[in-house]
């Protein structure tokens, strides 16, 4: 008689080919791997459940409830027109597996994408592969191993990253087997240029900047450091989490660079959080177009396609092309707003500016400079007073605000980096600045108020630490 597996040191049952037929199944089953005691679950009606499902959901917070200044995270508000065009029955039952011949419809869509970011950015050839920014990242910088390899320059070991630059960016770079060259930021909160001139060497690859940075800082002297990577064979790599301050004004290409990375799940507004999905297509200028991933989406003329026959290609990066709803997401988003994008930078920029001058006096400021569409302060004056950026923080959840980004940059001690994005209403952003202000006033006169909080919260104090080295995960009746 035949078994479907033999038995081995860790297994002590033999399945066999009878037993399935007969229904037998338990004696396909280890005697070890058999439950002895019932599971102890709660006997619930379908009602129970679903109202203890609503209520957990009511218990999160989303952008639909409430401000989210997450800083360098662009929480604008998602159009759910997207969220209905990305279900259509086209698009979700669509199989990737299915013939180019098939599937114009999507291949037309993502093309048409492709051209739109071509557009946006300067660039010159678009991937939409990359399921995320960081996912972007190392994309980018597998393409500048390869370049560098291909050149024959085995030498380019070195990457260049501000110190102020998200932390993805060393991690990217650290991933591809780079070593990390750190430059400083000078007193106005920009790449130091003689700090620079000085790292600059012929083992030089690339240097991964941010711009606007993340003190919400634009780097004045782009094109002087793009002048001077250039000049000694070396790349430029543009993150493009914070690509909103800018959209319309000016592009990457403009800058001197040559690989960008955007973040469709900010920029483009399409749901950004929990966990993904996410999106975070590359483009490159044309020296580099033969080093993205396959396929690339194409047409000639007829019929879209995807082409696999790309020279130098570091190959595929993600399964199939990447997460196609939220390219449709993304591309109905650009459809729908057109050139109006150039507007929702600027009103980006406006309502950071314009809660960085309201807020100034209260909090210490410490790079005192026009911002873009997200500014850096610092609650080190609160601090002498005995409350942290992480009390502040918690006191906004009684006042149904998300906390901004904290402790980041880390250049910036007891940071607070907050980005109020193009959606919210000036009444939106009075509410956070007199919140604000009331949390200063009340460390002021009620210490212990702050210290104490979240108090409305469903969930009060916990200890961070331990809730993210040791989840509770197990259910217990």
């Amino acid at each position: 008689m035949k078994t479907i597996f033999e038995k081995s040191k860790d297994l002590d049952g033999i399945c066999l080919v009878d037993d399935i037929l007969s229904d037998n199944l338990e004696s396909c089953l280890p005697e070890s791997c058999l439950r002895k005691d019932l599971i102890g679950l709660p006997s619930l009606s379908e009602l129970d459940v679903m109202r203890h499902y609503k209520e957990l959901g009511d218990k999160n917070f989303c952008i639909e409830k409430g401000f989210y200044p997450l800083g360098s995270c662009t929480m604008k508000y998602n159009p759910k027109v997207s969220e209905y065009l990305a279900s259509l029955e086209g698009f979700s039952s669509l199989h990737p597996l299915q013939s180019d011949e098939d599937s114009q419809g999507a291949l037309e869509l993502m093309y048409k994408l492709q051209e739109a970011l071509k557009y946006i950015t300067g660039m010159d050839a678009m991937t939409l592969q990359p399921a995320a920014g960081a996912h972007g990242e190392l994309t980018g910088m597998m393409i500048v191993k390869k370049y560098f390899e291909v050149k024959g320059e085995f030498n380019r070991r070195k990457v260049i990253i501000p110190d102020n630059a998200h932390g993805t960016n060393p991690a990217s770079a650290k991933m591809c087997g780079f070593d990390i060259i750190e430059v400083k930021s000078d007193s106005k909160g920009q790449v130091d240029l003689e700090a620079l001139k000085a790292l600059i060497d012929e083992d030089v690859a690339a240097i991964m900047m941010t711009n606007p940075n993340t003190l919400g800082l634009f780097e004045e002297n782009v094109l002087e450091i793009s002048k001077l990577m250039h000049a000694n064979g070396s790349l430029l790599y543009y993150d493009g989490a914070n690509f909103n301050a800018i959209m319309g004004w000016t592009n990457p290409a403009l800058m001197g660079f040559d690989i960008v990375h955007l973040n469709l799940h900010k920029t483009f507004a399409t749901p950004h959080g929990g966990g993904g999905p996410g999106a975070g297509p590359v483009g490159v200028v044309d020296k580099l177009k033969d080093f993205l991933p396959v396929p690339t989406i194409e047409f000639d003329g007829k019929i879209y396609y995807r082409n696999y026959d790309i020279k130098h290609s570091i190959g595929k990066v993600k399964s199939f092309y990447g997460n196609f709803s939220v390219l449709i997401k993304a591309y109905v988003y650009i459809l729908m707003m057109g050139t109006n994008l150039k507007l929702a930078s600027a009103d980006a920029v406006l309502n950071a500016n314009y809660l960085k001058e309201k807020l100034k006096n209260k909090y210490e400021l410490p790079y005192d400079f026009p911002c873009m569409h997200e500014f850096v302060i610092s609650a080190e004056k609160q601090l002498k007073q005995g409350v942290s950026t992480l009390n502040i923080a918690k006191r906004l959840m009684d006042y149904n605000c998300h906390p901004p980004t904290i402790y980041f940059p880390l250049i910036v001690h007891e940071a607070m980096m907050i980005e109020p994005t193009e959606s919210e209403s000036k009444e939106v952003l009075d509410n956070f600045i007199n919140v604000m202000l009331k949390i200063a006033d009340e460390i002021d006169n009620d210490l212990q108020i702050v210290l104490d909080a979240p108090i409305s919260t469903p969930v009060k104090k916990v200890d961070e630490t331990q809730a993210a080295r040791h989840p509770n995960l197990i259910y217990k009746e």
